[in-house]
């Protein structure tokens, strides 16, 4: 067939399998992925089924499993060694180094890969939105993609299990959808569309005799009548926007000029856009992966709690909208889902639900006793003994023998200018000291928000004895990290794309060189519940802020002196380390930066770690130049 690809390697795709309800296999991360499979009509991947217990019974499988899709079931003892180490849905490309693992981005791999085999399938490829960037922001940093790649799928699945023993309580996350459905839409082309909206909506406003229509309408009928009259310009701009990309047109109508008094429009004047879909007007994956919840959410509100659907209009358009999709109901048949048939919803709630997304900071933004900047912070700390305090340097002058290294491993074989790989370089100085001196023969050790690899890959050809586990996000840093250790021929090492939370594996040090944010909070928690040592270097404080793990300040000590405002204002200011700033900025932002990292040091020792926070020698191989190193006691 033209435009299809022979050449592409096989992969192996593992899915959970705990149970199944009626036509609908569990946990529902397998629902969404296989109905993905179909949607895409994607054969290229070895679907594996691992059953969650050994009793699980698989005899009615063959009923909710696409034809097209061969599936084997085996148990998690067959899985490879790197997916043992994760949270399912996992893609592994042979041989086993290299791991995918968590629904959103094995979801976007198996659309990269169903386009790559079949370029002509242009409308699969679009499932990733804009810029390509659906879904793309991790779980741990987006509230929306935690949303709905984690909460969502969760909340159902205890739901449909309260609802087998009694009326089952609505879940809050459902009622966060219900409320994001309602907010506007904020599109690319966002002036353009909304101009054309105020246009459509001045043209219904007038019949054909030019007489203006009433806007409320005492009965159905009249309101059927008044369509039929103002069709087509009744229709919905949105509908005809979204609809557009999903059916093949012929030759676009030329744009005509919009009139003077539509161009003039203030833009505070011109009417929002409304969802057809959940992220806005086009059909992306995020609708793929609500699709199967909401569907089991509606089966048991129509048949146990049928008086409460007015309570979500927006969700049931929504709903009844997806069906329309091209190819939709077709993937839906093979993958056991039938649409279930709602009643026209003739009232909606008008109850506010609770706002679900308030700034988990909340009263401290109104904290009347507040005062601003860092010197009076500082100061308090001061009054209670918390004072800029760096650990001694465990051995400044140490240096890894850069020229006798392959040129793999040295970032200056990468596109960074020189000054930057020499600064690169004096980073991973440090790091790699201080891992050196703490590994031992057989340990295991993580490279969390790896990037590129610069310091696993050090680590994995200076620690041959070690297995060393690249985590990262971004697909293409972890692909350029494979290629050099590729070269290197390293054999003790691992790649994982996947937020960190899916990695569930066990290790001995946990390291992370320039973890943005929380992020590096995450890898210190993570290294704490596996009682391994940590060895971080933070970056960009400035986006530290309260989630939903982590609180600010983090430390009983610091908690006791300090507000969360007060301590975000240490970490505005632990940013301003800049080598253009002048030397008194830089130096209040280095004590800041210390006393942010005090503060996450103090939270350690205090859940039995030994922690000490080191500048990084020289100063001047990084604006944000501090160690945390934390062993278990």
């Amino acid at each position: 067939m033209k435009g299809i690809k022979k050449s592409l390697a096989e992969e192996y795709l593992y899915l959970d399998f705990s149970h199944q309800i009626e036509r609908c296999i569990f946990p529902l991360h397998t629902s969404v992925t296989l109905f993905l499979l179909s949607y895409c009509d994607c054969k290229i991947f070895k679907v594996y089924l691992v059953l969650k217990r050994e009793s699980t019974d698989v005899s009615l499988l063959k009923n909710v499993l696409s034809q097209d899709v061969e599936v084997q079931i085996i148990s998690k003892q067959e899985l490879p060694p790197i997916v043992q180490n994760c949270c399912l849905p996992a893609v592994v490309e042979r041989p086993d180094n290299f791991c995918r693992a968590g629904l959103a981005v094995v979801l976007r791999h198996i659309i990269q890969k169903s386009y790559e085999a079949d370029p002509s399938k242009k409308e699969v490829l679009e499932l990733l939105g804009f810029k390509k960037t659906c879904l793309k922001a991790c779980a741990e940093v987006s509230q929306w993609t935690r949303l709905c790649e984690l909460t969502i799928p969760l909340a159902i699945e205890n739901f449909l299990k309260e609802s087998s023993e009694q009326r089952p309580s609505i879940p809050a996350e459902i009622l966060q959808l219900e409320k994001k459905l309602s907010e506007p839409v904020r599109v690319h082309n966002d002036d353009k569309l909304r101009r054309q909206k105020l246009r459509q909506q001045k043209a219904a406003r007038v019949g054909p005799s030019g007489i203006k229509e009433k806007t409320k309408m005492k009965s159905k009928a009249q309101r059927q009548e008044t369509s039929d009259v103002l069709d087509p310009l009744s229709k919905s701009l949105e509908l005809e926007v979204a609809f557009s990309k999903l059916t093949v047109r012929e030759e676009p109508a030329a744009p005509t000029r919009e009139p003077a008094h539509i161009r003039k429009a203030k833009a505070s004047d011109l009417p929002p856009l409304e969802h057809v879909f959940a992220e806005g007007l086009y059909f992306t994956l995020t609708d793929i992966v609500l699709l199967p919840c909401v569907h089991h959410f509606l089966l048991i509100i129509c048949k146990k709690l049928s008086e409460r659907l007015t309570e979500f209009p927006l969700l049931a358009a929504w709903y009844q909208r997806i069906q329309e999709v091209p190819r939709v109901k077709t993937a839906a048949s093979q993958c056991g889902i039938q649409f279930c048939p709602l009643p026209e919803l003739l009232t909606t709630s008008n109850e506010q639900h609770p706002d679900l997304n308030e700034d988990p900071g909340g009263e401290e933004q109104n904290d009347p006793s507040f005062i601003g900047g860092p010197r009076p912070t500082m100061t308090k700390l001061m009054e209670k003994g918390i004072e800029v305090m760096f650990s001694p340097h465990p051995c400044p002058t140490w240096t890894i023998d850069w020229n006798s290294l392959p040129a793999a491993v040295s970032p200056k074989e990468g596109k960074m200018s020189s000054d930057r790989a020499l600064r690169k370089q004096q980073q991973l100085n440090n790091l790699v000291y201080v891992v050196t001196n703490q590994a031992k023969p057989g340990d295991r050790i993580v490279d969390f928000c790896s990037g590129g690899g610069h310091l696993g890959i050090m680590l994995a050809h200076m620690l041959p004895l070690c297995q060393v586990t690249l985590i990262e996000n971004k697909e293409l840093s972890l692909i350029r990290a494979k290629k050099r250790s590729d070269e290197l021929g390293l054999s003790n090492i691992w790649f994982i794309q996947a937020n960190m939370e899916y990695f569930t594996g066990m290790f001995n040090i946990g390291v992370a060189l320039h973890a943005c944010g929380v992020a590096t909070d995450m890898v210190i928690e993570h290294c704490i519940q596996t009682r391994a040592a940590f060895v971080t270097c933070p970056c960009c404080y400035g986006f530290i802020q309260n989630t939903s793990k982590f609180n600010f300040p983090k430390s009983e000590q610091f908690k006791k002196t300090l507000s969360y405002k007060e301590h975000m204002i240490l970490c505005r200011f632990a940013d301003q380390t800049a080598v253009q700033l002048p030397p008194q900025r830089r130096l209040i932002g280095k004590q800041c930066m210390c006393l942010v990292d005090l503060d996450r040091a103090r939270a350690a020792e205090e859940r039995g770690y030994s922690v000490q926070v080191i500048s990084m020698e020289p100063e001047s191989c990084s604006p944000k130049n501090n160690m945390i190193v934390g062993v278990p006691i």
